[in-house]
């Protein structure tokens, strides 16, 4: 097979903030993989996230220059893959379409099937954040995610009691994503002060590597809590078994770019299955190439909460694709083609 990667950068229509980072463009680099005989041609996504991925942009792009090369040398690509989630996940995805026959399906699925979303609320001015909350919810998302940690608490808490206040418990989840916001020994006091608003569950609400903190909190926590960035770098399946049995969380939250590309997050699906551990799948802000194959892995799956894949409108120069979101479900839409011109410079 021939291997070649292409660089490319995303760029979001207004800037993407955590309260971590503010994100206004992304790399990626699409790996396109030919079949020996030519008749099929596969594409696969690497789309790190600098400063929370593990693989640095100098590194990354040293092992890409270098590819082909690696290829025939599968013990060292092998040790570069292990650390390099989002280079194993676009490798993983370009076999995998190429075996499939090369038509952008790296998994045989039935289409039909919706994923029901949950809709993301990016940090912005409080006003915002609640108009668009309401946005979501006019759509027909009946979950909705926020983004906290960066405003003071007494105007996020002030945020939440004005969306109860119009939307009960019985009309929308509330998720909330941390993203490792606040100090371990004051989250349990902020936790309890969400839970007043009825949450379903929160992401990341300390900084990854601290399992202790974190153990006490899932066990004391009166709102569920979901692991994520605690997810990363953690490779091996006796780490996982260590961490999930530390930490017991309520939810974890897996991301193939971020998470050991799909092998590694079925090894976390099958811990949390002996553990009765829930999980949904997210976007690492991928673009629909990415996003495409993470549909095409979760569809494989039986798993009925609301997803977090509905990124792909987050960029003005994405990826034409058949996907789209409509009434809070992504739908593959049967009349619509992919444009991959832009992948054939």
């Amino acid at each position: 097979m021939s291997y070649r990667f292409q660089h490319h950068v995303l760029r979001f229509h207004k800037p993407a903030k955590t309260s971590r980072d503010t994100l206004n463009a992304r790399d990626v680099y699409y790996l396109r993989v030919e079949s020996p005989d030519g008749q099929h041609v596969g594409w696969g996504e690497c789309a790190p996230i600098w400063g929370l991925s593990p693989e640095s942009k100098p590194e990354l792009e040293s092992v890409i220059a270098r590819f082909p090369e690696l290829m025939k040398n599968p013990e060292a690509l092998q040790s570069y893959l292990d650390r390099m989630p989002s280079l194993k996940f676009a490798l993983e995805t370009a076999l995998l379409d190429v075996v499939n026959g090369g038509e952008m399906h790296p998994f045989h699925v039935d289409l039909m099937q919706p994923i029901i979303l949950n809709g993301l609320v990016w940090m912005d001015d409080i006003p915002a954040m609640i108009a668009s909350c309401r946005e979501k919810v006019e759509q027909r998302f009946y979950t909705v995610k926020f983004k906290v940690g960066s405003f003071p608490l007494e105007e996020e808490l002030a945020m939440l009691q004005a969306i109860r206040s119009e939307f009960s418990e019985d009309q929308l989840d509330i998720r909330l994503d941390a993203n490792g916001a606040y100090p371990a020994d004051q989250a349990l006091e902020i936790l309890d002060r969400f839970s007043r608003y009825r949450i379903h569950s929160i992401e990341q609400p300390i900084r990854q590597g601290q399992w202790e903190e974190m153990a006490r909190l899932c066990e004391k926590s009166p709102i569920p809590i979901a692991l994520d960035e605690e997810l990363i770098g953690v490779n091996e399946l006796k780490q996982k078994q260590q961490l999930l049995d530390t930490i017991r969380p309520q939810f974890i939250v897996l991301k193939p770019t971020l998470h050991g590309g799909f092998y590694g997050c079925d090894e976390w699906i099958a811990l949390t299955n002996e553990r009765r551990i829930q999980w949904w799948a997210t976007s690492a802000l991928e673009s629909n190439i990415g996003l495409n194959a993470i549909a095409h892995w979760f569809l494989t799956k039986k798993n009925d909460l609301p997803q977090g894949l509905g990124t792909g409108s987050l960029y003005a120069n994405n990826i034409q694709s058949p996907w789209v979101v409509y009434k809070g479900m992504l739908l593959w839409d049967e009349d619509a083609r992919w444009n991959l011109q832009p992948l054939e410079r």
